[in-house]
């Protein structure tokens, strides 16, 4: 019976995303005991020679963003750690296979699932010469991305970099698709050998992108998550080696093709669409694999609702924890990359813009683009308003790297050709004392 032995449940997670609190929050609804190892309680000893885990867990689900940190064998070897000696649900390897886009293309197709073609070259000049097949246009990522950052819609006529910044990148086959509507993909949720449903991305206006964080719109599958579908989808998480992912399909005329499959993938779109939370089930995968049981009626209960709520077990936070955000100066130097180059600049910060700007000049050096959509900007005291380009830009900033949809503008009359926005100033704090050229510009660690 459900409570006869409460487990332990860790959820390895170091952001405060609504989907590691919808997990604590079920695992608790369900009668265990859930613990989310954050940097302020996570400890690892060697003590006599035997490893000791602060907090001490049961089993553990991983949550870890390798997409979003510049070092992610840093957060794969502390997971590691926990992995060796407690049960983990998304080994970390399988997330590193995951999280590499193009890893995970060549292991599906080893199993036999359905991909687009892609190549991935070492050299710029080798991509380019390997092109010729894809005709005119094509997909180009990044092999590390997340939320559709760092995926373009390129034009094969012209040169692209085998490189977005430090990143890797590559060209993948565009799947057409015969309708005029919007731009679409399916997302299938999975966890253990269940399919827990399906959702219609659709791409938002002037975008081709589906992704939920980017304002696509989203539907439940219905129909379209037949057998075969969910079929595919089972698979595609078994071949990479996860316990839980999103799954992301599309169809031509005649096949559906596996384009990712996400080790941490969003419960917002998902919930939305299909009204059930996928953290209820997952919640229990733990606390089986840990030996626990639930209640099989009580899960189903909570997957009609998406209790995001700070959970009781967040660990507390200094005021020194919360001071130790790196600092930025008032200008710094920044590396700014596209899809066939970058550029070393001195962009200028500015806490009042939402979104960051880059001259005309070096979006073209670069190979920013192509333009997603247009945004109006207020200019000054003006009442009247300008439209703007905005296109998808990489900004590198002391080995952190952000992929952002800047506006395009004229600043050749400006002394700082790149201007940082709260989209990327989010992360610093600004010292508007500090200027590139004076002493203790660099960023602070």
């Amino acid at each position: 019976m459900p409570g006869e032995t409460s487990v332990r449940v860790g959820v390895f997670s170091l952001h405060n995303s609504k989907e590691t609190k919808a997990i604590l929050n079920a695992v608790e609804a369900l009668g265990h005991n859930p613990v989310w190892l954050r940097r302020e309680n996570t400890s690892v000893e060697i003590r006599d020679g035997e490893l000791v885990l602060e907090p001490d867990v049961d089993v553990i689900a991983n949550r870890l963003l390798l997409s979003k940190t510049e070092y992610p064998d840093e957060l794969l070897g502390l997971v590691n750690l926990y992995a060796s000696v407690v049960p983990t649900l998304n080994p970390p390897m399988s997330v590193l296979r995951a999280t590499h886009k193009f890893a995970a293309a060549v292991r599906l197709a080893e199993e036999g699932v359905r991909v687009p073609d892609a190549i991935l070259a070492l050299s710029t000049e080798r991509l380019n010469e390997l092109c010729d097949p894809y005709g005119t246009e094509a997909v180009y990522k990044t092999a590390i991305g997340t939320h559709g950052g760092g995926t373009w819609k390129v034009d094969l006529n012209d040169p692209i970099s085998s490189r977005v910044g430090k990143r890797q990148a590559f060209v993948q086959q565009l799947i057409e698709q015969d309708d005029d509507g919007p731009h679409s993909d399916l997302r299938v949720y999975v966890v253990g050998d269940s399919v827990l449903g399906g959702m219609i991305r659709s791409a938002p206006d002037e975008e081709w992108r589906t992704n939920v964080a980017l304002g696509g719109d989203v539907r439940a599958a219905g129909d379209v998550l037949t057998d075969e579908v969910s079929r595919t989808a089972l698979d595609a998480a078994n071949a990479i080696g996860l316990d839980y992912a999103g799954v992301d399909l599309i169809r031509n005329e005649r096949d559906w093709y596996v384009l990712e499959v996400n080790p941490t993938a969003g419960f917002k779109g998902f919930f939305e669409a299909t009204g059930h939370s996928p953290a209820p089930h997952i919640a229990r995968a733990a606390i089986e694999t840990a030996g626990g049981s639930v209640d099989e009626d009580r899960v189903v209960e909570l997957t009609a609702t998406l209790d995001d709520t700070v959970p009781a077990c967040k660990p507390s936070t200094s005021r020194r924890d919360l001071s130790e955000q790196p600092t930025i100066g008032y200008t710094t130097e920044v590396v700014v990359s596209g899809t066939s180059g970058s550029a070393t600049v001195v962009a200028k910060s500015d806490t009042g813009a939402s979104r960051t700007s880059i001259d005309t000049g070096v979006a073209a050096d670069v190979g920013a683009g192509p333009i997603r959509r247009t945004s109006r900007v207020r200019s000054g005291s003006s009442k009247s308003s300008r439209t703007r380009p905005v296109v998808d830009i990489v900004v590198g900033i002391a080995g952190n790297h952000y992929t952002v949809s800047a506006n395009i503008e004229d600043r050749s009359h400006m002394e700082n050709p790149v201007l940082l926005g709260r989209d990327i100033l989010e992360h610093y704090q600004v010292d508007i004392s500090k200027r590139v050229g004076e002493e203790d510009t660099t960023i602070e660690e």
